[in-house]
């Protein structure tokens, strides 16, 4: 298998200049404008000369950037195929015999998480924890496939606090979730393709008020990460009709348990009273 654009930039990032370096991340945070703009206009969006992008792609082993950029319109089309289409290509690989479902999608998922151990940048991970940790309040953003997600974050959060909560939850409007979100908020935004208009727009309004945003999705192309203060890029590949959100879970458990950890005895506290409470409104079962 080909090694993608961003591992080749993480395995040789060292050995670039800076122009390169910098050419480099503009490719991996702008995948859409690589692919549609002119090596000129990608140039002057940047600031860099064209000819640094073009000695970026031969130090990353690209023929020219005209090869740098069809791989890119490649990942933005595998992106945004449809439902449709992948469901008869899961169907196609299953009649064939050659593996079974399970097998296929199995790997997909250890494919995926040790992508997600290796390209993870644990120290904005860090950073964005415990950002998340002295904020006055978390609103958390998910539609579409990824409310599930955000429900479930939103669930172990709260026995670690009480400060997170979901905006647009039942029946409730995203703007009543924005009202008041200052620099001393935070807000998480979960969302893969196809991406949510309102999610979208939300985004760039409470960046727009001054909050804290971390993005969690699945491709640079995602328009909520020109409006992230933190944003991690998930690997969600699989062969079933619709992404993988393995590695999401996974992402956001951590998340919340090194929020434990920093919350330390108080976390603690409360975690104890919330199970006192669910024993004594028999919440649980204690058979």
């Amino acid at each position: 298998m080909d090694t993608s654009f961003e591992q080749r930039l993480a395995e040789r990032s060292d050995a670039l200049s800076e122009k390169l370096r910098r050419a480099g991340e503009y490719v991996a945070r702008h995948p859409v404008n690589t692919a549609t703009r002119s090596l000129r206009v990608v140039a002057q969006d940047s600031g860099l000369a064209p000819a640094t992008f073009s000695r970026m792609a031969r130090a990353l082993d690209y023929a020219s950037f005209e090869e740098l950029r069809e791989v890119m319109r490649r990942k933005i089309n595998n992106r945004v195929n449809s439902f449709a289409t992948r469901a008869q290509r899961m169907q196609e690989i299953s009649a064939s015999g050659e593996v079974t479902f399970f097998e296929a999608h199995i790997a997909a998922c250890q494919s995926n998480l040790q992508s997600l151990a290796h390209e993870i940048d644990q120290a904005l991970l860090e950073r964005t924890v415990a950002r998340l940790h002295t904020c006055r309040s978390v609103l958390l953003m998910g539609a579409l496939g990824s409310t599930g997600v955000v429900e479930y974050l939103a669930y172990m959060a709260s026995f670690a606090c009480s400060k997170w909560s979901i905006a647009g939850r039942m029946g409730s409007s995203f703007a009543s979730g924005l009202t008041g979100l200052a620099e001393e908020d935070a807000v998480i935004i979960v969302t893969k393709p196809p991406f949510s208009t309102r999610v979208i727009r939300a985004a760039e309004q409470a960046h727009a008020q001054g909050a804290f945003i971390v993005v969690i999705t699945d491709t640079h192309a995602c328009p909520a990460l020109r409006h992230a203060s933190a944003g991690f890029v998930v690997p969600t590949e699989s062969p079933h009709f619709y992404s993988s959100y393995v590695a999401t879970m996974v992402l956001v458990e951590t998340m919340v348990g090194m929020l434990v950890n920093r919350a330390g005895p108080e976390a603690r506290a409360r975690i104890a009273q919330i199970e006192e409470s669910n024993r004594r409104l028999q919440e649980v079962w204690d058979g």
